[in-house]
């Protein structure tokens, strides 16, 4: 699908399970794209996992998705995701596939992605509130958290 999410399978992290990107639908959806390394993707961990406590809270009008990119220690990542206290799924991209789909420049960077797969904006670099990100949502998704 043009502007839509590529398609590329991920592993999940620590699970022997993959997700399809491009088969992503019916929920609007944000990516977060983060690596263990990432001094700006540490700073804004604590705003992704308050943002994804209140979706939990709010019903889930938008689903939340990680992606470890281009992270050499994947062991050391899944131990950050962790500190982090991120409850929602978390994908793994060592080879930097979704790059070109997603036009990744680095981590961190967020996408927002429409119920019907089509990305709305991309946020690059490191979200700085946890109401920024609400708000860039509703104003880009359509929904309010």
């Amino acid at each position: 699908m043009a502007n839509g999410l590529p398609e590329v399978t991920l592993p999940c992290f620590g699970e022997d399970s993959q997700v399809r990107l491009a088969g992503l639908r019916g929920t609007p959806l944000v990516i977060n794209v983060w690596a263990q390394w990432c001094g700006p993707c540490r700073t804004e961990a604590p705003m992704l996992a308050e943002y994804a406590d209140r979706v939990a809270a709010a019903g889930e009008p938008v689903q939340l998705l990680g992606i470890d990119y281009a992270d050499p220690r994947p062991d050391l990542a899944l131990e950050f995701a962790q500190q982090a206290g991120w409850r929602y799924p978390q994908l793994v991209d060592p080879q930097r596939r979704i790059q070109p789909g997603l036009s990744i420049i680095g981590p961190p960077q967020t996408i927002l992605v429409r119920a019907d797969g089509t990305i709305a904006y991309r946020h690059p670099g490191p979200v700085t509130s946890t109401q920024q990100l609400s708000d860039l949502v509703a104003d880009k998704l359509g929904v309010r958290v």
